[in-house]
């Protein structure tokens, strides 16, 4: 049997060409970058789009390190054409003496070209961009790009074609006295670009404004000319009309940028002032701010010279080290831990804590041109030591703020604690029972976990009716009923024997927290199915928090789904049709002239065949996929939506309230 299988799977995979010396292909130029983008932008989604901006920016802001930039603009033009300014050097216009070419052709159209390989030999003792590629991918993106140099008294230009020089490179005469710096237009190339080329603001000035806390006094703008828009002052009074901008300058750095955090997500501060470290060797530096707040959360953000590290590396490794023998050597000198205590684990430590670690290197090793993880192994033993020491000295000075961390520490500990009991004591009880699975779970009868689906349904009678509609050879429904717990609001402790969460626990069978392991996940797709209302979207992000804060792999692994059950019906004579929101409605009441309209107010008056039909049918349903692009933006959301404080929360809604639907 296993040999017929390969047989046919040969035969699927078979082919009768040649393959000889003629079949090795070499690409040149950049058509390596056209032909696979995404080994050098991470996708040709929004991502991979919002990444090209951020290339030319990095460019700006190692002039910035060099020390000879302090104001960087963005502008998105019409059409989304982006335009990148700086008052830097400029990019050096001579003939490279390897090509034969200007320097700053060679730097758009040659991989691995750039003036940052020789550390301190080279024109940038620091830089972020290290491979020597970020402007030249941006030119194999770009459907077009030009660039402008104001550099030894004179204005250089030169256009480029989807990566291709378009003519020499153009004096256009002397400009007045000593100006200088880079100007770089492009516009995304849509033909790689097929899902969207529409730049979002937010996603830009989230970035932007990160460059300008980690890198104080640098002024950065960002301005959106697409569109005029009508601002509103605090006293709900309306503006003129103009185009959005925001400039970001702020002289505290990664200070201001710790602060800047815990007031956006409305947190308590433990104590007022932020901790900052900082320490300095031959191969670079490293400043480290954090402030601890009264959240059961951490949020450690890292950077390596200006570059965000969501992945982490040796950085964080280093500090997340060094500040749980701190918290343990410190607790032991000062009998705040007894000799029967165990020690503060890592987790304990960092509860409530919020944390920026930039680090600037003369040759940092990031993995891959997106740069998501630092590899510089001598990196570690300089943030540990320097960690080690400067919030030792901290809390030797300040014994106040150290006992009020330490005892939010401690607490953490026997939370940890407490939750272990819990765990075991739910395991303990599950082997007792007959089955291991929730009562009220209806299983689905295959066993192979690639092709099954479960649905997390709010209510018993929604619930009623799933189980009916569905197809139980890969389906599976679990009703939920009754207020579900804030896990932001909550320790681990307290989920289980959660009678509304633990049931969810065990039908995935993966664990939560330390414990999860996705190879246990029961079920492919994981659907959370609620009323099309405030009080369904209420508990859909409940059960999205739970999932992010306990869950994270899950849905970084793109398990988890939203479903979609329709707003109205629509029926005459025997035609039936479903709309899934209002501008839907209208069009389909613009189709069907005198049909009967029903809004539903919720799952359960549907009954079993529609449910299918419209929301559990794989092909007819309407269901979203739940991603985390931006980790800490999503961290932010959940801090503000699900936290204790109302004004940041208010903010938040109506910032946002043009994408949301309100059923009033």
């Amino acid at each position: 049997m296993a040999e017929e299988i390969m047989q046919n799977k040969a035969a699927s995979t078979a082919t009768d060409h040649e393959y000889g010396g003629s079949e090795i292909q070499v690409l040149k130029g950049l058509e390596a970058v056209r032909k696979r983008p995404g080994m050098y932008i991470g996708s040709t989604g929004p991502r991979g789009l919002h990444h090209l901006v951020y290339e030319i920016v990095d460019n700006s802001i190692d002039e910035a390190l060099a020390g000879h930039c302090d104001h960087i603009e963005v502008t998105i033009e019409k059409d989304n054409v982006i335009r990148v300014s700086d008052n830097g050097r400029g990019i050096p216009v001579d003939t490279q003496p390897d090509t034969g070419l200007p320097a700053v052709t060679v730097v758009y159209t040659v991989l691995h070209a750039g003036g940052k390989f020789g550390g301190e030999n080279s024109g940038y003792k620091v830089a972020g961009g290290l491979h020597g590629v970020g402007a030249a991918v941006v030119n194999a993106c770009s459907e077009w790009l030009e660039v402008k140099v104001k550099r030894d008294g004179h204005e250089f230009k030169q256009c480029f074609r989807r990566g291709e020089a378009e003519g020499n490179l153009q004096d256009l005469g002397p400009v007045e006295g000593s100006e200088t710096g880079t100007t770089v237009r492009f516009k995304p190339d849509p033909e790689m670009f097929k899902e969207t080329t529409v730049y979002d603001f937010d996603t830009l000035e989230k970035r932007l404004r990160e460059e300008s806390f980690l890198n104080a006094g640098v002024r950065i703008t960002l301005t959106d000319e697409r569109e005029l828009y009508t601002p509103i002052d605090e006293d709900g009074n309306e503006g003129e009309p103009c185009y959005r901008k925001e400039t970001m300058c702020y002289e505290g750095g990664v200070r201001s940028f710790v602060t800047f955090l815990n007031q956006k997500r409305g947190l308590d501060a433990l104590h007022p002032d932020v901790i900052y470290l900082h320490g300095t060797t031959d191969r670079g530096e490293a400043e480290i701010a954090l402030q601890y707040n009264s959240s059961y959360k951490e949020l450690v953000l890292s950077f390596a010279n200006n570059v965000n590290t969501p992945d982490g590396g040796t950085h964080e490794e280093g500090f997340k080290s060094a500040l749980t023998r701190v918290f343990n050597d410190y607790g032991r000198s000062h009998n705040l831990l007894k000799d029967k205590d165990e020690n503060l684990s890592g987790a304990d430590v960092r509860e409530g804590l919020i944390c920026v670690i930039s680090v600037k290197l003369q040759e940092a090793e990031f993995e891959g041109q997106t740069k998501a993880k630092l590899g510089n192994t001598e990196v570690r033993t300089l943030v540990s030591s320097m960690t080690y020491q400067k919030l030792m000295e901290f809390f030797e000075e300040n014994p106040a703020v150290a006992k009020s961390i330490f005892e939010k520490a401690t607490q953490a500990a026997r939370a940890r604690e407490a939750a272990k009991k819990a765990r075991e004591m739910v395991r303990r009880k599950s082997a007792l029972e007959s089955t291991r699975m929730p009562g009220k779970l209806a299983d689905c009868r295959e066993k192979d976990p690639t092709r099954t689906e479960l649905f997390i349904v709010e209510g018993d009678s929604a619930g009623g009716s799933a189980k009916l509609g569905r197809d139980s050879s890969i389906q599976a429904i679990l009703p939920l009923w009754g207020k579900m717990l804030n896990v932001e609001k909550a320790r681990a402790d307290k989920i289980y024997g959660n009678e509304k969460l633990m049931p969810v626990v065990q039908a995935l069978g993966c664990g939560i927290g330390d414990e999860f392991d996705i190879e246990k996940l029961r079920y492919d797709k994981v659907f959370i199915m609620a009323d099309a209302d405030v009080d369904g979207s209420h508990i859909c992000t409940l059960m999205l928090t739970f999932f992010f804060r306990y869950m994270r792999p899950l849905i970084d692994a793109g398990h988890v789904y939203v479903a979609q059950p329709p707003l109205f019906k629509l029926q005459k004579g025997n035609t039936v049709k479903y709309a899934y929101d209002d501008e839907e409605m209208k069009v389909l009441s613009a189709e069907m002239p005198g049909a009967k309209v029903n809004r539903y107010k919720g799952l359960g008056e549907m009954n079993p065949d529609q449910l299918w039909e419209t929301t559990m049918n794989p092909d007819n349903r309407v269901i979203v996929q739940i991603t985390v692009e931006d980790a800490e933006k999503a961290d932010e959301a959940f801090s503000i939506l699900m936290g204790d404080q109302v004004e940041p929360r208010r903010q938040f809604i109506e910032r946002n309230a043009k994408y949301a639907n309100l059923d009033v």
